[in-house]
């Protein structure tokens, strides 16, 4: 039987299509379990060496006979050697595929967990535990995660990564619980290991078993649906270096920056913010309870408004809602406290699905890795800056006041810069979000143009 030749290649191109809509009516797309998977994945990393730190607090000091600043400087150090590895682990996630750095990652920071009685012999060493920790905690964190995820969804690609990085925030209220009671029971060094062997044995084995690198494994395309859209595979974008020289680019970055210097030291700052207010110790622990809900609540919407709108129009909304928290902040009344404290956790929640997201959409997936986490790397040493303006600012005025004003105007600063970002370059397909006006150009032409943009 013969065939047309335009006939055979027009059915063939629209057949992934056909096949993979067929695919989805009966059963459920692979991609949620790789979404799950990566919550849970994530559920057993930042939230043991983040969240769970300040249940180690006490005994690490009686252990050492340290002090608050020095317990404290471990921390910091990890957020310093985090920052600083996160531009490698983007790049070995663009060279090696998330899953592989996922895998290796977990199973060096398990380890480590597990090993945590070779760092005990002294405050120095316990430094170089958590360092450690610091630098490999990017293996187990948002940059492959989000990275994978993103390849598994396009049009529904921001409630993917909220629903991903739920994990955090259900590791954030259940993970400290899980913590204080091991060390209750069996003392902080078998409470770490315990935790350890939980992340090779528990954690390890499910993601090894659930993750997949990418939907064509499974001959499917992202969302079930055809991914490319105005001629543009999605699959395919800026490359590094076109991003860094990008003008959204530097424009995201900045506005990260400023907003999460400010909610990080507004959420560090909260229990004794409230407590210098006469509020008491119970309503000072409410108010940082009241945060975490507000962080989870914050990504799960966030999620699912990304996909309905254009994500630097909501950008701009929560920033300015955070802003909002903080003018509450300065008001001192009880209410208007736990309101405030309520808005700064959405902003928080909100700042971690939008820059995944809103990376994707400016500059494609083919160095998402690099170009995510040069982003997130501007995020956290902010994050890590943050908290110390704050108490700085607070041990040379006696008040929060001064500070919080600043990060308020920071915050408003970052909203403005948010409005300023142009049309997405890889926008989600049989999108009915109303973006920015933009010239139909051809592709050769759209080339032209964002080369024209990069500074």
């Amino acid at each position: 039987m013969n065939f047309d030749n335009k006939s055979l290649a027009r059915d063939q191109a629209q057949s992934p299509r056909t096949l993979t809509t067929k695919r989805h009516s009966s059963q459920i797309f692979y991609g949620w379990w790789v979404v799950l998977a990566s919550a849970f994945g994530l559920f057993w990393g930042i939230p043991i060496s983040v969240y769970s730190f300040s249940m180690f607090f006490r005994p690490l000091m009686q252990e050492f006979h340290a002090g608050r600043a020095a317990v404290s400087l471990a921390y910091s150090l990890k957020l310093v050697a985090a920052a600083l590895c996160a531009t490698p682990i983007g790049w070995l996630t663009d060279r090696y595929g998330a899953r592989r750095v996922i895998l290796t990652g977990t199973g060096i920071f398990g380890s480590i967990l597990l090993a945590n009685r070779l760092f005990s012999g002294s405050i120095a060493q316990f430094y170089c535990f958590y360092v450690l920790l610091g630098f490999c905690v990017g293996g187990v964190g948002p940059i492959p995660y989000g990275s994978l995820v993103s390849h598994w969804f396009d049009r529904l690609r921001g409630l993917a990564l909220g629903l991903t990085m739920l994990g955090i925030g259900l590791g954030a209220v259940i993970m400290p619980t899980v913590a204080q009671t091991l060390i209750t029971r069996v003392g902080w060094k078998t409470a770490y290991s315990i935790l350890g062997a939980s992340v090779l044995l528990i954690c390890w084995p499910v993601v090894a078993c659930f993750l997949k690198e990418n939907p064509e494994d499974f001959r499917l395309l992202p969302d079930g649906i055809s991914a490319t859209t105005d001629g543009i595979d999605v699959q395919h974008g800026l490359t590094a270096r076109e991003a860094w020289r990008h003008r959204d680019f530097w424009l995201l970055a900045c506005a990260f920056t400023l907003v999460s210097a400010s909610v990080q030291a507004c959420v560090v700052h909260m229990a004794p913010m409230l407590n210098d207010r006469n509020l008491g110790m119970r309503a000072a622990a409410s108010g940082s309870s009241l945060i975490g809900a507000a962080v989870m609540i914050g990504r799960i919407g966030t999620g699912y408004l990304l996909d309905r709108t254009f994500a630097a129009r909501l950008a701009s909304i929560l920033f300015a809602v955070s802003a909002s928290g903080i003018a509450l902040l300065l008001l001192g009344d009880r209410i208007a406290a736990f309101t405030g404290a309520f808005l700064i956790g959405l902003g928080l929640g909100a700042e971690v699905d939008l820059i995944p997201y809103l990376a994707s959409r400016y500059f494609g997936l083919r160095d998402f890795g690099k170009v995510y986490s040069s982003l997130f790397a501007a995020f956290a040493l902010a994050g890590a800056l943050g908290p110390l303006i704050m108490g700085a600012g607070f041990d040379r005025t006696g008040s929060y006041n001064r500070p919080l004003v600043g990060f308020f105007l920071a915050i408003v600063l970052a909203t403005f810069l948010m409005t300023r970002l142009g049309p997405y370059l890889f926008h989600p397909p049989e999108s009915n979000i109303a973006l920015p006006k933009k010239n139909e150009n051809s592709t050769q032409e759209r080339k032209i143009q964002t080369e024209e943009q990069c500074l």
